[in-house]
């Protein structure tokens, strides 16, 4: 497929796809999803608006970080509609997501440093578990892997 201009206003399904790496079918996924949001030609025929490849990339990262299409949707929804969206708007999208991101990079990061260790799960299988977590103390402090669950360490979750 022959990628369309830089100046070209509008991008058919195979086009974007080409350009943002995403299949036609996921593009249709995302709209019936409220994610993106096209125009019908007189032919009855798709048409996105260019800044439409931004939206997509945003997805795209925002769901290899694990972030919800829910989420997703509600951050892009903050977004202006009718006007390709300036780094003001997408600075004051990515701010909401500060402490969640650092949240889930804490998480990640336990995750990789203590897996082969307790997780703190109260299972006391592992020969090590009946020395770091001696009678299940741990799961005084509630269900789950007590450890290595940085929402769960939370204070305002009461854990």
């Amino acid at each position: 497929m022959e990628m369309p201009e830089w100046r070209a206003k509008e991008l058919t399904p195979g086009q974007l796809s080409e350009r943002s790496g995403v299949a036609v079918s996921a593009l249709h996924f995302y709209e019936r999803e409220g994610l993106i949001t096209s125009r019908r030609t007189s032919g009855n025929q798709r048409r996105y608006r260019r800044d439409t490849l931004r939206r997509v990339a945003f997805i795209r990262i925002a769901q290899r970080v694990g972030i919800p299409l829910a989420e997703i949707r509600d951050a892009l929804g903050t977004l202006p509609e009718g006007r390709t969206p300036n780094r003001k708007d997408w600075e004051k999208l990515s701010t909401r997501w500060h402490a969640d991101l650092d949240q889930r990079i804490e998480q990640l990061i336990r995750l990789r440093d203590n897996l082969t260790g307790c997780i703190g799960c109260g299972c006391l299988s592992l020969g090590s578990c009946a020395i770091v977590n001696t009678h299940d103390r741990l799961g005084t402090a509630g269900p789950g892997a007590r450890t290595l669950d940085v929402e769960l360490d939370d204070p305002a979750s009461g854990a």
